[in-house]
């Protein structure tokens, strides 16, 4: 069974609220592999939004996911891409 951690940084203005925790877990829904979060001391599970939310990252957070299981390499790197593009909540070029 296939197991990857990768680290990413919340880089999102207000941290992981609800529309990326909405995010993260439709985004996981079509992955068999389990996948967590940690951050800080608490490791919780990442297909769960209110998991996510309890997570209460904020901005500049250091989080490592892990996953595990026969699709971990693929949902992490998805995770990995959300995670560089803010979820797609960049502020609009002026």
């Amino acid at each position: 069974m296939d197991k990857v951690i990768s680290k990413v940084q919340v880089k999102n203005k207000m941290g992981l609220h609800t529309r990326p925790a909405t995010t993260i877990v439709k985004l996981l829904q079509n992955y068999k592999c389990n996948v967590h979060f940690k951050c800080r001391k608490e490791t919780i599970n990442a297909k769960s939004i209110l998991n996510i939310l309890i997570l209460a990252a904020q901005k500049n957070s250091k989080i490592t996911i892990i996953a595990e299981g026969v699709d971990a390499k693929e949902a992490t790197a998805k995770l990995v891409e959300a995670f560089e593009n803010e979820f797609g909540e960049q502020a609009p070029c002026k």
